[in-house]
């Protein structure tokens, strides 16, 4: 790690506990339809229930594959993550959100490890315009480093000093929660690649930069 104030065993909670958050409201809203359901009472709402259990279910499965190969190893062979592949798993996890992801990109696939890296900034990008807008997704060969660069556009975008405290492998000063795990998880990623990342906000713009040496 890091940061020697955080465990290994520490840092596994705080992931999952971040997995978790990030399932419990589909997972919630299918317990919900499955009580109506169980219910002869509320006969009169079980088409309303059946719509829940079908849109709970998309979202958790869209949730479970992103995040799949964002936090774990989606199959543990090194290779190839097709960038159609990545569009629909970002389509699954934010198809709904109030940023549009638009993707501008010439290559047909990104080694895993990076790929995994640009889908935790993804998520960054996302939370750093939370009244919607546009992420752009920018990649790109620059001389002999890949670069990725996120521009997020939006009222009130904002990047949160934790995330980029947590983002250089700093510890917060009230400690990790959920939500700066994870930009801590994405600076690991990024340095054991070898990697560095600029991350600044101007107005209603947030821009993160990574580059990569070429494999």
């Amino acid at each position: 790690m890091s940061d020697p104030k955080l465990s290994s065993a520490g840092f596994a909670a705080q992931m999952c506990g971040r997995i978790a958050h990030d399932l419990i409201s589909p997972i919630a809203a299918l317990g919900t339809a499955i009580e109506v359901l169980d219910d002869p009472d509320n006969a009169d709402m079980h088409e309303d229930a059946i719509e829940l259990v079908k849109t709970s279910a998309r979202q958790a499965s869209g949730k479970l594959q992103f995040l799949r190969l964002a936090f774990g190893a989606g199959g543990s062979a090194p290779g190839v993550i097709g960038v159609d592949q990545l569009k629909t798993l970002t389509d699954g996890i934010y198809g709904d959100a109030k940023a549009e992801i638009i993707w501008n990109t010439d290559r047909d696939g990104i080694e895993k490890d990076a790929a995994r890296l640009l889908l935790n900034l993804i998520m960054l990008g996302v939370q750093a315009v939370p009244r919607g807008g546009s992420v752009t997704v920018l990649t790109r060969d620059v001389e002999d480093q890949f670069e990725m660069r996120l521009t997020c556009v939006g009222p009130k975008a904002r990047l949160a000093d934790a995330v980029k405290l947590t983002l250089a492998g700093k510890m917060p000063e009230d400690g990790f929660d959920g939500r700066t795990i994870q930009p801590f998880y994405a600076g690991l990623i990024l340095r054991e690649l070898g990697g560095k990342i600029a991350a600044g906000a101007d107005e209603d713009r947030v821009v993160f930069s990574a580059k990569l040496p070429q494999s």
